[in-house]
């Protein structure tokens, strides 16, 4: 076999041609990459979100909590029904919630729909309420949990750094007449609670004149026997006729934003690959006939074809493989930022963290690889094809 430090040397002697098509590779691999991190971490987001003891109960015919409305009398039974888990001081684990999606400057600039959710705050200092508990992780990093009736908010903490007014002791501005101070920054394991900012249910009911019935209610089953009960109690007996999904199902009929960043950056990554492959394949056709008499003379100290196949695709490889690493290590730094985008469902802003997980990780992998074997394949083949004499005869 032709010895791996040839091909290192020919890739050094021409500096110039290897670095633009590293630097090229890199641009490619790192585009894709980083379209592929945003739907892990959309994706992310959306699954540790659902509990499989957890369940949302809508109106029937709604797909989201921005079109239901349940009546506060419904809501009332329904969350004093058998089979409900508690917390440690004994108060039941489920929540009526009201959510209501206004247009909030981003502090960059623009204006966009921001998630407002309207919980029941805890009773007492340092307790949670059972929206808070019904949270993956649910903790409040800065500042303190708001208190009934003062018209104050919390806060994820990604909020806090798009959205004017969102800053811990700012003054989130809704509108002309709709305001609500800041009073505790929160983080919720990643989870779709923090694109949401939280305020009183009654101040959000009496801001917004909407009394009278709640958005959805989210509770936690003891098991999953009491689960599968509750889901039927509440789905067919007639004082209720709600929908009761469970909360994993829930959050994944949620993805569609995560799919269409998903196709789309796999349509771009295949004609990005595509365009880097007649790349590599340009670089490694000028290597070829650079190398006529090389090639030549290797075949004449009996180095066999397959020998030279062999040489010229691992070239290609090493030449898209230094391109690919340079790439992911240039997109590694988007893990330390917070994006956001609409979500399809809800048509309301999602802050995703960048996320560089097997996904990104097997997309980058299979890029350089494509890369490298289509872009040096065919150069490689005209290498082994080429007559001896003829090869050693070139200038």
């Amino acid at each position: 076999m032709v010895p791996i430090k040839y091909n290192v040397r020919n890739l050094r002697v021409r500096w110039v041609g290897t670095l633009m098509t590293v630097l090229g590779t890199a641009l490619i691999v790192g585009s894709s990459c980083g379209v592929f991190s945003l739907v892990e971490g959309l994706e992310h987001s959306l699954k540790i979100s659902g509990d499989p003891l957890d369940l949302i109960i809508l109106r029937k015919g709604s797909a989201s909590e921005t079109i239901s409305g349940i009546e506060t009398d419904k809501a009332d039974k329904i969350v004093n029904l058998a089979g409900i888990a508690r917390d440690d001081s004994g108060k039941v684990l489920a929540s009526g919630e009201m959510v209501y999606i206004p247009v909030v400057e981003r502090r960059a600039g623009g204006r966009t729909n921001l998630i407002v959710r309207g919980i029941m705050p805890p009773t007492k200092a340092g307790q949670k309420s059972a929206s808070m508990a019904l949270r993956p992780d649910f903790t409040i990093v800065e500042g303190r949990t708001l208190d009934a009736g003062k018209g104050e908010a919390i806060v994820s903490r990604n909020i806090s750094r798009r959205f004017k007014g969102a800053g811990l002791g700012e003054t989130l501005q809704i509108s002309p007449k709709e305001s609500y101070r800041v009073v505790g920054l929160f983080t919720a394991g990643g989870s779709a609670a923090e694109s949401e900012v939280w305020v009183d249910i009654q101040d959000l009911r009496q801001n917004t004149k909407r009394d009278g019935f709640v958005s959805s209610i989210q509770l936690r089953a003891t098991d999953g026997p009491s689960r599968d009960a509750l889901r039927k109690t509440i789905e067919t007996d007639n004082q209720f006729k709600l929908a009761a999904t469970p909360e994993a199902e829930y959050f994944a009929s949620q993805s569609q934003t995560a799919l269409f960043y998903k196709v789309a950056g796999s349509v771009i990554a295949v004609f990005l690959c595509i365009g880097a492959m007649f790349a590599s394949a340009n670089t490694m056709f000028a290597a070829v006939s650079a190398r006529t008499r090389e090639i030549g003379t290797m075949r004449a100290l009996g180095f066999s074809r397959l020998s030279i196949l062999c040489s010229f695709l691992g070239e290609s490889l090493l030449l898209c493989a230094m391109g690919g690493v340079v790439g992911v290590l240039a997109t590694l730094p988007l893990s330390l930022l917070t994006f956001g985008t609409n979500n399809i469902a809800t048509f309301a802003e999602v802050s995703v963290n960048f996320r560089f997980g097997p996904t990104v990780i097997g997309v980058a992998l299979a890029m350089t690889f494509a890369m490298g074997i289509f872009g040096g394949l065919f150069p490689a083949i005209r290498a082994v094809r080429m007559d001896v004499i003829s090869s050693l005869r070139e200038l």
